[in-house]
C-alpha cells in the first residue's frame, strides 16, 4: 500500500467519516487523486462509502473504514494477552482478575505520577497524560468543544482484552482521575466497546 494510502486510513481512523473533499485538503492531493485512493482502499474492503444529500445538487460521498481495516491498527498482543486471562480466571478465579486489574493500575498510576514533573495546571497534566497514551499506541489527542477538554483515544491496543474484562476499562477511568487530581471529573462520553468508533473522555474543572 502506498503511503497515501495509509495516510488515509489514519485520517479516517482519527477522525472518522470524511468526504473525498476533506481528505484531499488534509492530506494536500488533489480530489481526482484521493478519490483514486479511495477507490482502490475500497476494493481492497478497507473502506466503504455513503452518499450524502445535503441540499440540492448530487450527494456527497462519505468514507468510513470497515471492521477489516481493524488490522491496520492491531491489538497488541491480543491473542497471547486472552490466553493469559483465560488461565489466570481459571486458576485463581474472579477474585485473581481483579488482583490483576488493581496492579496494573497502581503501575500506571507510579509510572503516570512519574511522568508529570510537578504539573499543576490541569491542560498540561491533560496533554502530558495524552502524550504517554500516545507512546502506548492510543493514538491519544487533547481537544476542546464548547463544553470543555476532552481527552481522544483514537485506537485501543487491548481492545481484546478488555473486551474480555471489562474491569480494565473502569480501572483506566480511575486512572486517568488520579493522575489528573481531584480538582477536575473524568466522565466517559465515548466508549469503542459500546460501538464507538473511539473512546472519549471529558474532563470538567471542579468549581470551587
Amino acid at each position: 500500500m502506498k503511503a497515501t494510502g495509509e495516510q488515509i486510513l489514519f485520517l479516517l481512523k482519527t477522525r472518522g467519516a470524511s468526504r473525498t473533499g476533506d481528505i484531499a485538503s488534509r492530506l494536500g492531493l488533489t480530489r481526482q487523486g484521493a478519490r483514486q485512493q479511495l477507490e482502490k482502499l475500497a476494493a481492497e474492503g478497507l473502506i466503504y462509502f455513503a452518499d450524502e444529500r445535503d441540499g440540492v445538487g448530487r450527494p456527497r460521498r462519505s468514507w468510513s473504514l470497515t471492521a477489516k481495516a481493524d488490522a491496520q491498527f492491531p491489538d497488541t498482543h491480543s491473542a497471547l494477552t486472552l490466553e493469559l486471562l483465560g488461565a489466570v480466571a481459571a486458576e485463581f478465579g474472579e477474585a485473581g482478575l481483579d488482583r490483576l486489574i488493581a496492579r496494573r493500575e497502581r503501575d500506571s498510576l507510579d509510572a503516570y505520577g512519574a511522568a508529570m514533573g510537578g504539573l499543576t495546571d490541569l491542560r498540561a497534566r491533560l496533554r502530558r497524560l495524552a502524550g504517554l497514551r500516545r507512546a502506548e499506541g492510543y493514538m491519544a489527542e487533547v481537544s476542546e468543544d464548547e463544553e470543555g477538554l476532552l481527552l481522544i483515544e483514537n485506537h485501543c491496543p487491548i481492545c481484546a482484552a478488555a473486551s474480555a474484562c471489562h474491569g480494565l476499562c473502569r480501572s483506566e477511568l480511575a486512572i486517568f482521575q488520579a493522575v489528573l487530581g481531584e480538582d477536575c471529573r473524568v466522565e466517559r462520553i465515548d466508549h469503542i466497546l459500546a460501538g464507538a468508533r473511539r473512546c472519549a473522555y471529558r474532563v470538567t474543572q471542579a468549581t470551587v
